[in-house]
């Protein structure tokens, strides 16, 4: 009682909270543009690793090609389409309050783009020379590490390593042109420079990528992601949430990248490029070949199971490390114009040992098996200037179907409206797709979803979306056929230094009975109402969510966030207090916390407890800055936290996370 009569008069102080440097505004999108209630989705590290890497090297607008826009979620094909149009029409452009004049793009997404792209001396199109390369070349170099101040029991007898965990990060890059990096990444747990890993890092990833080479457009070699077309038959890179998926009316588009994520799965090793072949076609080719994690039958003659969670801390995970290898190979060819896009795709996986998993539950039924696998798909797209529609319809080694089209309307930068439907058939596989879908996977899912953006002034923007998904075959925890709805309502109104956000989410979904008899409808409501004040170094934020899940009882949930910053020329600081207070693990609270630099943390709230953290950051030199963060979670609830060897017996927990960037 006493700690929250404590918290609640700290409540009542105005609540200060700062602009990190530059202004992360992207950082703002990122939290809006996750689904309340899903934040779990660990796809988000890669999305916020990519638009960091796009922050620290943004885009040359005189010199900037549709492919270069294309990497910036947030724009939508017209939005990109009007951007490329002006620049050809009047570059060199000579600030960036020439954006204005770009009908489509709103305030919001003006100001959002800004943190993104600059205004350079008008320079030749052409690839730079490498003494250019190397003389004006920019390089970074970050460390960071992560302290526990608590012992889990596998640090007392079951992981081979230190609890700590660490990374390094080295990237180099001149413009769009040439990028470069090397990532070497250890998990806490896992054995460093030890009889368990002689090597130092558990994880390196290293990669070159070229752009702008002539005929070549882009060249990536080492570890790499790819997606083709709307990402029926691959799709490595940037996730496709509903929210996100509204911002973007649903473009498709090809894309290679470095891999620079610590993330040690769906990646590709090898090599690929995009070749234009004329002025309106484009050719695409890449191979990997690479080793992974898998769980081998009992003979080691067939993979079980492919694992994705990248941890080697005890026996058993070692065990399982680098035991199958995957080839992959694939192409595509496209045919664009400023307004249509056609595309065909194809991609060829096999594994050294056959895939052979535990089909004995129901929904594992049509999991893929054998040794290689092929899809292929069509894509196409058009844009005029109030309506798109573009979509894929792929093919796999079964010849069953997985079909998704957009329908998008936009009435200058008031209102758009955007139209989806998507069928993936039940014996639909493709082991590296990735799309729109509300069961996570592309199959097994028919689905509408309907959403709208509309902002009848600078100050006011209401978003708005419903999805129908129906899955025709059993999936875990449903024994037959169900269907889910999922309803989103956000709003936001700005006055003068005061911004008020809310949103609302409420999402029913069919679940099986407790003798599996029937399916039984849980449903549950998530609110967010926030309002921030913003003033120079200043700002003020206070945010409250609740959420309520009934199944055969009610569960509910609040938590109430507040932040404290201060921003002086060289440095900042940021304190957090979020108290919250859930009946169980179905009425779980996601909130937004300040990272280091490349990650992204939506920490997972339930029980009973308080979470207070402070997060600073000082540019000690001007190429040379520290960030530190130090958080500790209370739980009023409970004695341990976590469970197996996670478990910490204590009732709170406390993280030390410091960073060193050197740009040189």
């Amino acid at each position: 009682m006493k700690n929250l009569i404590t918290l609640l008069s700290f409540m009542l102080i105005p609540m200060l909270v700062f602009a990190q440097e530059d202004n992360h505004l992207w950082d703002d999108y990122m939290e809006e543009t996750s689904e309340l209630g899903d934040e779990e989705n660990v796809q988000r590290e890669i999305d916020i690793e990519e638009l960091t890497t796009l922050f620290t090297n943004k885009i040359d607008l005189n010199t900037a090609t549709r492919e270069d826009l294309e990497q910036l979620p947030f724009l939508s094909a017209e939005q990109i389409e009007e951007l490329c149009e002006y620049i050809y029409r009047y570059a060199p452009l000579k600030s960036l309050a020439e954006l204005y004049m770009i009908e489509s793009l709103d305030y919001r997404t003006r100001q959002l783009l800004e943190h993104f792209v600059y205004v350079g001396q008008r320079e030749s199109r052409h690839f730079p020379t490498l003494d250019k390369i190397t003389k004006y070349g920019k390089h970074q170099l970050l460390a960071t590490a992560s302290i526990p101040f608590y012992e889990r029991k596998g640090d007392k007898q079951g992981y081979y390593g230190y609890p700590y965990k660490h990374s390094l990060r080295y990237q180099f890059a001149y413009g769009q042109y040439v990028k470069a990096g090397l990532v070497a990444s250890q998990d806490a747990g896992e054995p460093f420079l030890s009889a368990h890993n002689r090597y130092g890092y558990d994880y390196y990833s290293f990669y070159v990528v070229l752009k702008k080479l002539g005929r070549l457009k882009t060249l990536a070699v080492g570890r790499y992601r790819m997606k083709l077309g709307m990402g029926l038959i691959l799709n490595s890179d940037m996730s496709l949430g509903k929210t996100m998926t509204l911002a973007s009316l649903g473009r498709n588009t090809n894309v290679i990248r470095g891999h620079s994520s610590r993330m040690e799965a769906n990646y590709m090793q090898g090599a690929a490029a995009t070749v234009a072949l004329s002025h309106h076609i484009d050719a695409t080719a890449f191979v990997s070949y690479r080793n992974i994690d898998a769980t081998l039958t009992g003979d080691s003659s067939a993979i079980r199971t492919i694992l994705t969670t990248g941890y080697h801390r005890t026996e058993s995970e070692l065990a399982r490390k680098n035991n199958a290898k995957e080839l992959m190979t694939g192409a595509s060819i496209a045919y664009y114009t400023e307004r249509i896009r056609i595309g065909l795709q194809g991609v060829y996986n096999s594994f050294d040992i056959p895939l052979n998993p535990n089909n004995g539950q129901l929904y594992c039924r049509h999991y893929p098996e054998g040794k290689s696998f092929w899809n292929a798909s069509m894509s196409y797209a058009y844009r005029g200037r109030i309506f798109g529609i573009q979509g894929e319809t792929a093919l796999c080694d079964n010849n069953a179907l997985a079909t998704i089209n957009t329908l998008s309307l936009c009435f200058g930068n008031e209102l758009s409206l955007l139209a989806l439907q998507r069928f993936y058939s039940y014996k639909y596989t493709a082991l590296h797709a990735m799309s729109f879908s509300e069961g996570g996977h592309v199959n097994n899912e028919s689905g509408v979803y309907i959403g709208a953006n509309w902002q009848p002034s600078r100050n006011f923007s209401l978003t708005a979306y419903t999805d129908f998904a129906y899955f025709p075959w059993a999936r875990y925890r449903t024994s037959d056929a169900s269907h889910t709805t999922d309803n989103m309502l956000s709003a936001t109104y700005t006055h003068g230094k005061l911004t008020f956000a809310g949103r609302y989410r409420v999402k029913t979904r069919q679940l099986d009975n407790s003798d599996k008899s029937a399916l039984d409808t849980r449903t549950d409501h998530r609110w967010r109402l926030s309002c921030t004040w913003s003033s120079g170094k200043l700002s003020a934020k206070t945010q409250a969510d609740a959420t309520l899940s009934r199944l055969n009882e009610n569960s509910f949930g609040y938590m109430i966030s507040e932040n404290i910053g201060y921003k002086h020329d060289r440095w900042s600081v940021i304190a957090t207090a979020n108290y919250f207070h859930t009946d169980n693990y179905d009425s779980r609270i996601y909130a937004y916390e300040r990272g280091m630099m490349y990650q992204m943390s939506f920490p997972m709230y339930y029980g009973h407890g308080i979470r207070y953290a402070l997060w600073a950051q000082a540019d000690i030199t001007s190429s040379l800055q520290l960030t530190a963060k130090i958080g500790t979670t209370d739980y009023f609830d409970r004695s341990a936290i976590g469970s197996s060897l996670q478990q910490i017996d204590h009732s709170s927990k406390t993280d030390l996370d410091i960073q060193l960037r050197w740009k040189f």
